[in-house]
């Protein structure tokens, strides 16, 4: 059957969001009252709309300009115990928008936009990579572990990724048992950053956590939802780990309200969380589309359980583009199959296969977008809100573009286990790296969705 509450909600769904969010007219007027409200609407979620409360509803749309510019407003008052120190955060699939739009190289890209940002007033720009090493160097050392138990624990294996939050809504609010167990419990790098940001900066800041307005830029409307779990929150502080996500196309639309382009804004060093260094040139990691989780779980995978060290990887399509398969042999067996699934029709045909008992696979790499993270509907659409396939074409050109950097290499990262973490095999990377995913609502017929 189709679903058919994406089709009929979008109008009832949109009016109690806004229902609940509007003021009374009583908010103090200020020189961004131009920009527009950012509303999600049914079409922009890539989970089931029944994922959604009309409380998570009304608190999703507060995450946009106006809250962004609230913080921005409240700087410039004379109260300065008010004033937050706002930190954004830029995700790298969101830098591609930007050098395409805009006909710039990546690196251009990144040091305009953190011009144009500081220009508005942010104190501190960063980029996510180094969150996704983190989050990446844990779930390879998670995909080991729970291979090397897969015969003694019945749910060890497959293990699915957990970094998209479309993928991880539709598995514990739709999905629930059949899938939670074997999530990787690695926070994403949107909330490892988080971590990082509120909880390692804040203190070489000598900061409270809660004078840190978080902000994240993401391709994708659905990383908002993440902002809300319960788990990415600091209580002691009354403090998220991200206040507020703006997609790629907000931010772009913030530049066309304020009359700029990014080749008229000067470049700008990204920040660095270390002292008073700054980032050099953008690095991503390997994966066309995405932070790479297969390709390096599953080189990783290959060297520490096999000794077998894999230089490329070859991916085999089976029913299409999106649903690819990268498998491992020695002595004329397959010791390792991965897969690669992307859209949520590739996403309901692996769940039949895991419910029927017929599933071959270690590791999925599961994104909800249609075409990786790229793709994602913060950035990748045309005014009417279809895919700008042109557009994309060109993200994908400078993404690939970009030089590679392993996280096993990043020597910061290695510093930080051992001066902020504790050690690898620490109880505070347990608390500050993982988390847990688990069934929250059962909805029976939701196999039957199609998508």
């Amino acid at each position: 059957q189709e679903c058919s509450k994406k089709q009929k909600n979008d109008d009832t769904q949109s009016t109690s969001v806004d229902a609940l969010s509007s003021n009374d007219g009583s908010e103090e007027k200020n020189e961004f009252d131009t920009v527009a409200n950012a509303k999600i609407f049914l079409s922009d979620c890539l989970a089931c709309d029944s994922c959604m409360t009309l409380e998570e509803g009304a608190r999703v749309f507060q995450q946009n300009q106006k809250e962004f510019f609230r913080i921005l407003n409240l700087n410039k008052k004379c109260d300065t115990s008010k004033h937050k120190v706002l930190a954004v955060s830029i995700c790298p699939q969101s830098l591609p928008y930007f050098a395409a739009k805009f006909s710039l190289s990546v690196n251009e890209a990144a040091k305009r936009l953190c011009g144009f940002l500081k220009s508005l007033g942010v104190h501190y720009v960063f980029d996510t990579t180094i969150a996704a090493d983190f989050s990446i160097l844990e779930s390879q050392r998670e995909f080991v572990q729970r291979y090397q138990r897969r015969n003694q624990e019945e749910h060890a294996l497959p293990m699915f990724a957990s970094a998209c939050p479309g993928w991880i809504r539709y598995a514990e609010r739709v999905l629930t048992n059949l899938v939670t167990s074997h999530i990787c419990t690695a926070k994403s790098p949107q909330q490892i950053m988080g971590s990082l940001v509120k909880g390692y900066f804040a203190r070489q800041q000598n900061l409270s956590p809660d004078k840190i307005f978080h902000v994240v830029v993401a391709p994708c409307y659905d990383k908002k939802l993440e902002a809300l779990r319960e788990d990415f929150y600091t209580a002691l502080y009354n403090s998220p780990e991200v206040d507020c996500v703006l997609t790629s196309g907000e931010v772009a639309q913030i530049m066309e309200q304020k009359n700029v382009s990014m080749k008229d804004v000067a470049e700008v060093a990204v920040d660095s969380l270390f002292d008073d260094l700054k980032e050099g040139d953008v690095v991503r990691h390997d994966g066309k589309r995405s932070d790479g989780y297969l390709e390096h779980i599953f080189k990783h995978a290959a060297k520490e359980l096999f000794g077998m060290d894999v230089k490329e990887i070859t991916y085999k399509a089976l029913k299409n583009k999106d649903f690819q398969e990268v498998t491992l042999e020695k002595d004329g067996e397959t010791v390792l199959r991965f897969a690669a699934a992307y859209g949520f029709r590739n996403i309901q045909n692996m769940v039949l296969k895991l419910k029927k008992g017929k599933f071959l696979y270690h590791f999925v790499e599961v994104l909800a977008c249609p075409g990786g993270c790229l793709n994602g509907k913060g950035q990748a659409q045309t005014e009417d809100g279809k895919p700008d396939r042109a557009l994309l074409a060109q993200m994908e050109e400078v993404y690939t573009a970009i030089p590679v950097r392993l996280p096993e290499t990043n020597l910061y990262v290695q510093k930080m286990y051992q001066d902020w973490l504790e050690g690898m095999d620490s109880k505070k990377v347990q608390d500050t790296l993982h988390t847990t995913y688990s069934a929250v609502n059962q909805t029976t017929s939701s196999l039957d969705i199609k998508w």
